[in-house]
């Protein structure tokens, strides 16, 4: 049996997908894993699989930390899943998609906010 973390590994065909960002960690402190799931609609539906991790906070060098598995984001992409707006940005930043428009956004007002 899989860690649910990891997935279950059993869906249905005939619904569409959706890659996004689910939330764990504790309050004040948010870590995201990357998963494929059903749409929330489908809330009672468990997570099909991890396809990575994303940790919001600064670590001690100024970084946050992403980890991808680009192989099965392809391969569920090319199946019909559709992506949220975070994974969106968040691929567009690795380089995978082209650098979502709300990045080119955040950091034009991040440099006029240091002026």
């Amino acid at each position: 049996m899989l860690n649910p973390a990891s997935g279950t590994g059993v869906f249905s065909l005939h619904t569409p997908k959706v890659i996004r960002l689910l939330r764990q960690g504790c309050t004040n402190r948010p870590f995201y894993h990357i998963v494929v799931t059903e749409p929330k609609k489908h809330v009672s539906q468990p997570v099909i699989e991890q396809l990575g991790t994303y940790d919001p906070l600064p670590n001690q060098f100024n970084e946050k930390l992403v980890s991808l598995n680009f192989e099965r984001i392809k391969h569920w992409i090319g199946n019909g899943a559709e992506l949220s707006r975070p994974i969106e940005q968040l691929l567009g930043l690795s380089g995978l998609f082209p650098i979502h428009p709300t990045s080119y956004m955040t950091a034009w007002r991040n440099r006029r906010q240091l002026k």
